[in-house]
């Protein structure tokens, strides 16, 4: 069940006395979100252990608390353990997110909405419930963002439009013009060509309003909150990124062999183009290790030789992936894989989870999940021979300039300490009379 509406009535936006935040513009004005977002902060200090609830509470004094609470790792990191430890109706943690994703200011509904993907990782872990009322705290706050995306929708879909390739355009399809020759007959008038009719796909269907998580929709509402997470995934701190790879490796849950399917054979390409150069030791070869230990470096939850794909023991963290959940997930991960302003450590998680998604794919045969994966495999690939690649360049470059400045200085006569100088000749200045 959601929480109480006196809990979720503390944490909406009330009017100001001075009628600044009217109805018809429900943005809060700076001074009410500033105190909206202190008024927040104290709040979430106040249910969390001492340590950390000092380190909270001082993000108030801030000029844009909301902000700060969204960048700090010392507030992510205590409500992510609180969050861990609860998921029941009576869960503060849980009445905290869902009361500030209430609020009017976008500052504090990003904050909330930065801990989706750890609270919908824990809540599909411990599925079935013990107790009906042990993840209504979960539900509730899934069922909010839910609610929220539902409304911004209007009840349409969203689509995407993709050109019809079949028919020529015009930057292809020249138009025939009059010759500045006198033809010897009339060229016919050009022919226009066809209209074009492009193609829509349905990202997402029309949102019904639901009043619980059932399970036949329990999917589907994960993947709508995970969308609300994707439209603001340039802003979230990372994290919250990590949470959300981490939770797409755990839910796929094929750590087997079959994950570095495409790393192997890339690797074995290498290693047979550097077995048939001339020196052994060429810069292929030594790219091909660098690129093994790369990838080495990447299996964070197997060995090198992979597990078994008949072991029970890797199917315990498994859930359905239908793809409607699969789609915006993956969408989370090829912005954690690709973005070249995300940390080394985002870039790393998103790696490995989607070469677990690749995996699951191939084992349950969905060819749209197989393309995905193997496009940001490749990409992920790509992107890091790139890398290397310009690191060498940079480091000869560097290399090279230090080789010129020894081989100038070398050049410069030497005078040695045992060997007498001739003594120089005072300079003569003309000075005229």
């Amino acid at each position: 069940m959601p929480p109480s509406p006196s809990s979720a009535g503390a944490g909406a936006a009330s009017p100001s006395p001075s009628g600044s935040a009217s109805a018809s513009d429900p943005t809060p004005s700076w001074w009410e979100s500033v105190s909206q977002a202190r008024s927040r902060i104290q709040t979430l200090s106040s249910i969390l252990p001492p340590p950390a609830s000092q380190d909270v509470a001082a993000l108030a004094d801030s000029d844009r608390p909301a902000r700060a609470l969204l960048r700090s790792p010392a507030a992510y990191a205590a409500l992510s353990g609180a969050l861990r430890a609860g998921g029941g109706a009576d869960d503060p943690a849980c009445h905290w997110l869902y009361d500030t994703l209430l609020s009017a200011d976008p500052d504090l509904r990003l904050a909330a909405l930065a801990f989706l993907p750890l609270l919908a990782a824990l809540y599909l872990r411990r599925l079935p419930p013990e107790l009906p009322s042990s993840l209504s705290g979960f539900e509730a706050v899934l069922l909010a963002v839910y609610s929220s995306e539902a409304k911004n929708r209007q009840g349409k879909p969203v689509l995407v439009q993709v050109p019809d390739l079949s028919v020529p355009s015009l930057y292809h399809t020249p138009a025939s013009s009059p010759s500045s020759k006198s033809p010897r007959r009339p060229q016919p008038p050009p022919i226009p060509p066809p209209q074009a009719t492009p193609v829509v796909g349905v990202l997402s269907p029309p949102l019904e309003p639901q009043a619980a998580v059932k399970s036949t929709k329990r999917a589907g509402i994960i993947g709508v909150a995970f969308e609300a997470y994707y439209s603001k995934i340039s802003q979230m701190p990372a994290a919250s990124k990590v949470d959300a790879c981490n939770a797409a490796g755990a839910w796929a849950g094929q750590y087997c062999k079959c994950r570095f399917e495409l790393d192997d054979k890339e690797l074995e390409e290498e290693e047979g183009d550097s077995l048939g150069s001339v020196s052994p030791m060429s810069s292929e070869a030594e790219n091909g290790k660098e690129l093994e230990q790369e990838l080495a470096r990447m299996r964070i939850n197997g060995d090198s030789s992979g597990r078994n794909c008949g072991e029970e023991y890797d199917k315990e963290a498994r859930v359905p992936l239908p793809w409607e959940l699969l789609q915006p997930v993956m969408r989370v991960l090829g912005h954690c894989l690709l973005a070249p302003l995300n940390p080394v450590e985002v870039r790393d998680a998103a790696a490995d989870a989607v070469r677990v998604v690749y995996a699951r794919a191939c084992h349950d045969l969905v060819p749209q999940a197989i393309l995905a994966a193997r496009s940001l495999i490749e990409l992920d690939k790509s992107a890091r021979k790139d890398a290397k690649a310009a690191a060498a360049v940079a480091s000869g470059t560097i290399v090279a300039a230090g080789t010129a400045g020894s081989t100038a200085s070398s050049s410069r006569p030497s005078s040695k300490p045992n060997t007498p100088s001739k003594q120089r000749k005072p300079d003569t200045l003309l000075v005229s009379k």
